[in-house]
This record gives structure tokens, C-alpha cells and sequence, in this order.
């Protein structure tokens, strides 16, 4: 997974947060969905823009930010 063509950091786009390629919605956000209980498939039914590869992008983007913070 190219996790640099599906997450990406614009200055000015959601104060330069990592947001899906192609929308102003932040790895927080799904984060912030899926800890509140939301399923993929609600996720997916709410913001037509994603597809389920961006939620895994997330996953592993939260993951490695996690690994470089342990490191």
C-alpha cells in the first residue's frame, strides 16, 4: 500500500493535517469515526469520496506514526 498517494499533508487544506488524497477528510476523522463505533461500511455509505483501501491507509498511517513515536 503507497500510503503516500492515498494520505497527504497540503498547507491550507485542514491546517495541514493528513487528509485522504482528494478530500479534506483527516486520518483523525475516520480515526475519530471507527473509535466512536462506526463500521467500515457506515463510514464508506456516509462520504461516497472514500473507498475502503483509504480506511486501511488510515489504519496503517495511525500505526506507523505509533511505531515512530515508540521508537
Amino acid at each position: 500500500m503507497d500510503l503516500e498517494k492515498l494520505i497527504v499533508v497540503t498547507p491550507g487544506i485542514r491546517s495541514g493535517k493528513p487528509c485522504i488524497a482528494g478530500t479534506r477528510i483527516t486520518v483523525y476523522d475516520i480515526l475519530e469515526y471507527l473509535a466512536g463505533g462506526m463500521t467500515e461500511q457506515q463510514i464508506l455509505d456516509d462520504f461516497p469520496a472514500l473507498r475502503s483501501e483509504h480506511i486501511k491507509a488510515t489504519l496503517a498511517f495511525a500505526a506507523q506514526r505509533e511505531r515512530n513515536l515508540a521508537a
